[in-house]
């Protein structure tokens, strides 16, 4: 499958000459449309948000609010329930911060989370009971209901693993957790750039992305958060904005999304995940998706022919869009460097994933992932530099 989106074109990054990006795990890259919608702010209507009542001000609030709006709307939200933080790791760090937990509260995670939602839960002192992986990848369904059994506060779980690539099952998490009484927290970043999301849908608590991994920019994230948990929250940081009113004796605060936004906020980069949820929906979160599953089938079934290659992960029925494997007797920083030089961008490291490495028996792994831009033939272009490296250490 073909998508209608030509990366020299659209992606103003990808026009240098050899250059094949497959790192979008990490970074995605901006299309044109997020840069001018951002320009625009800049250079048209720069005012600070939510304070002034003059024309640029207005405008300025406008904007923001109107991508919020469209973040909403995006991933089956509602802007009342839509908060916007500088990237998603605040997100998770909000939830963890504000819901209370302490040493008495069980906390259900998972082998293959990212740091940036196992990292905020024991900073609380919460009790961690954690959920293994089978050998294929999947998680064992069997050990979540064993722990689900303890009747912990949260169950914090990845929609998809930034490293295995595993597409978990969150409605059905979902329901076994709030069974069992327990909150559901997602860290969606790996899933909202490739899949249609509907968090209303799948009934979970809280969901958390970041922009600058679906084609927005770096410094923006949300919080889609259960209306309900938002108002009994406390806020996560105080200044202006997030009251309704302050006197000497105390503060009152407004209301959510509010509470949770103190500060002048990310204004251009708001307008810009705005602009590139227009994008994505231009393109089609189910042709993204079909897409998907074409270029990572692809990659799997080539990366199998790679003599001494180790592919972690599910098989494709379960994989989002990403592939991260090992070369037996390659450092995979290694591996990363000569693919650089080959024109060829990926990822090497444990992925902010250490549980999920030493599950797997590495210390790292070299990790390629893919966009709405990825092309078979830059599939190709991997496994024939991974060729060269062979080669360098035969």
């Amino acid at each position: 499958m073909s998508l209608a989106v030509p990366p020299a074109t659209e992606f103003p990054v990808l026009a240098q000459e050899g250059l094949v990006y497959l790192d979008s795990a990490a970074t995605s890259q901006t299309p044109r449309s997020v840069i001018e919608a951002m320009d625009r702010y800049y250079t048209e209507y720069r005012a600070s948000i939510h304070r002034g009542v003059y024309p640029l001000a207005a405008e300025a609030t406008e904007a923001y609010e109107v991508a919020r709006e469209k973040v909403a709307a995006f991933t089956g939200s509602t802007p009342g329930e839509t908060v916007f933080t500088k990237n998603g790791t605040e997100a998770l760090n909000l939830v963890a911060y504000t819901l209370g937990l302490g040493p008495d509260d069980t906390v259900v995670l998972t082998q293959m989370e990212h740091h940036s939602n196992i990292v905020p839960w024991q900073l609380q002192g919460c009790r961690t009971e954690w959920v293994p992986i089978t050998d294929d990848g999947l998680l064992d369904m069997d050990a979540l209901d064993r722990a689900l059994a303890q009747r912990p506060k949260v169950v914090a779980v990845a929609h998809v693993s930034n490293v295995l690539g595993t597409v978990n099952p969150i409605a059905e998490i979902t329901e076994r957790a709030h069974a069992a009484g327990a909150l559901v927290v997602v860290d969606g970043m790996q899933a909202v750039p490739h899949m249609p999301i509907d968090v209303a849908a799948l009934d979970v608590d809280f969901y958390a992305w970041t922009g600058h991994k679906a084609y927005g920019p770096t410094g923006i994230g949300v919080l889609h958060g259960r209306r309900a948990l938002l108002e009994a929250m406390p806020p996560f940081l105080g200044g202006g904005h997030m009251i309704a009113r302050v006197t000497e004796e105390g503060t009152t605060w407004a209301e959510p999304p509010a509470k949770f936004e103190a500060g002048t906020m990310m204004v251009a980069e708001a307008i810009g995940l705005g602009a590139a949820t227009d994008f994505l929906s231009g393109v089609g979160m189910d042709a993204v998706w079909e897409h998907s599953r074409d270029v990572v089938g692809y990659a799997v079934e080539r990366l199998g022919d790679v003599p001494g290659l180790t592919l972690f992960g599910p098989g494709i029925e379960h994989r989002g869009a990403v592939t991260a494997f090992a070369l037996d007797g390659v450092h995979p920083h290694d591996v990363a460097e000569i693919l650089g030089r080959e024109g060829v961008c990926v990822r090497a490291g444990h992925a902010c994933a250490q549980p999920l490495m030493r599950r797997l028996g590495v210390s790292a792994t070299t990790r390629a992932s893919f966009a709405v831009h990825s092309t078979r033939e830059e599939v190709d272009r991997l496994i024939d530099a991974l060729g060269t490296v062979r080669d360098v250490f035969a």
